[in-house]
């Protein structure tokens, strides 16, 4: 439709040149003979701009407005967002069109609340295709202003706000979400930071953050799910670059002093229920499968990586880790074994090593020994962490700081293998079953990990 139109502009202007020219002719060819004899001066000259022509004789400027308004009511949304780069007037003439409330009712679908797979791809890819189309229309305003035009259009969305919407099924924050990352990518941090704090302003998130973090765990569910949709699904997920979400993340998590960053971490990331509530007390009661930590693990690593680029300390990063696997109360030691495996080897061995180094020589070897059991339940090579325990003893400078160390995780081995087998044998229990099969794993675990660590020596 653009082609055919830009066609026609194209003609209308090559036609007006040949009339012009075959009236100069004329007019040249009448006067020729003629003798002046008064001197008029010249006319002044005036050099027009392209853009200056092209408005003062285009096509479209010379068309009713409600003829405009029908050719753009045929176009889709990503056409009239190439449409609107052709020149400032149309631009403006297309900023006013989008404003009405017309094409409002028309084009910003309100309804998410879709059962079937089609639908809900159909919804979102609408949605990237009016973060195009804003994206281009308003390329010529300051960001401030940019925003304000942009928002203003979506501010009275229920499902675009958090806590309006009560449908488990809803998709709006996913459509906002992709919405937003199609509207602000490639744009500079700077401005970025702007976007950032215009949202936090016009959902009010820093209040909400606030009164959702300094709650106790389990008091506000419903609240710290919409918190936790609002930002997994508008700000942090729609990235598909790491750098992105590391940016978003920091910016959530930066206002906080540590006990609150990782008491929001836990919020963003942590297990949930199937009610949909976050699991608070089942990591503290018992082990959690590795799926339930995957994304609580994956923001430790954004976080940690972010920390390694920009050469920082990762002093901060332990803290937030020690305040977050204390929340509601201290995690069974699986669940912090598993956790720090799921981070990968440098993160494992930072925390390790920073135990080993405070003298925390208890703590790092119970939990060397819940590794691994991880290790052997979730099918991970021994071999990683027997050269993780090898790291750690280099550590230790002197042959009786090692000694000391090996001893002490020998010893932990035999302390957790008689605390499983008398938790076992107890008989009032109803998770016994389970217990058994965890202590024959514990077993097995051991067996293998001296099998590894003595082939090491004898090598």
């Amino acid at each position: 439709m653009c082609l055919i139109l830009f066609n026609t502009v194209n003609s209308a202007a090559m036609v007006m040149v040949r009339k012009a020219s075959r009236n100069a002719g004329i007019y040249t060819q009448t006067h020729k003979s003629r003798k002046r004899t008064h001197h008029r001066p010249r006319p002044t000259r005036t050099i027009m701009t392209r853009s200056q022509c092209n408005t003062s004789g285009s096509f479209f400027y010379r068309l009713p407005s409600e003829v405009f308004d029908m050719i753009l009511d045929k176009l889709s949304e990503v056409e009239i967002s190439v449409f609107s780069m052709v020149s400032k007037e149309i631009t403006r003439y297309i900023m006013n069109y989008i404003s009405t409330l017309a094409w409002k009712n028309k084009t910003i679908i309100q309804s998410f609340h879709h059962s079937t797979c089609l639908e809900q791809r159909s919804i979102i890819g609408h949605y990237r295709d009016l973060g195009l189309l804003f994206k281009r229309c308003t390329l010529l305003l300051p960001t401030k202003d940019r925003l304000k035009f942009i928002f203003s259009k979506f501010s009275q969305i229920p499902c675009f706000l958090l806590e309006q919407c009560l449908a488990p099924d809803c998709i709006g924050f996913s459509s906002y979400g992709v919405f937003l990352q199609t509207l602000i990518a490639g744009w500079d941090e700077l401005e970025c930071h702007r976007v950032f704090n215009f949202l936090c302003d016009f959902a009010n998130l820093l209040q909400k953050m606030e009164a959702v973090i300094t709650g106790k765990p389990g008091v506000r569910w419903y609240q710290k799910l919409q918190l936790r949709l609002f930002c997994r699904q508008v700000l942090l997920d729609p990235w598909p670059n790491q750098s992105e979400c590391q940016f978003w993340l920091m910016q959530l998590l930066k206002p906080w002093p540590m006990v609150s960053q990782a008491h929001l971490l836990f919020i963003l990331y942590g297990p949930l229920l199937p009610e949909g509530s976050l699991g608070w007390q089942d990591l503290v009661e018992r082990g959690l499968p590795h799926s339930a930590l995957w994304d609580l693990a994956r923001a430790i690593l954004l976080l940690f990586s972010k920390l390694e680029v920009q050469g920082q300390c990762t002093n901060s990063l332990l803290s937030i880790l020690e305040e977050l696997i204390v929340i509601p109360q201290p995690w069974h030691v699986e669940n912090v074994a598993r956790l720090l495996v799921l981070c990968g080897s440098s993160l494992c061995y930072t925390v390790l090593v920073s135990k080993a180094v405070n003298r925390r020589l208890l703590e790092t070897s119970r939990l060397i020994v819940y590794i691994i059991l991880v290790c052997e339940k979730d099918g991970y090579h021994m071999s990683w962490a027997v050269k993780m325990v090898q790291q750690i003893c280099n550590v230790f400078t002197t042959a009786p700081e090692r000694f000391g160390f090996i001893q002490q995780l020998e010893n932990m081995f035999s302390e957790v293998t008689r605390e499983f087998f008398e938790f076992s044998v107890a008989g009032n229990h109803l998770d016994d079953r389970e217990t058994f099969q965890t202590l024959c794993i514990l077993l097995d675990s051991s067996a293998r990990f001296h099998t590894k660590f003595l082939h090491m020596f004898l090598k």
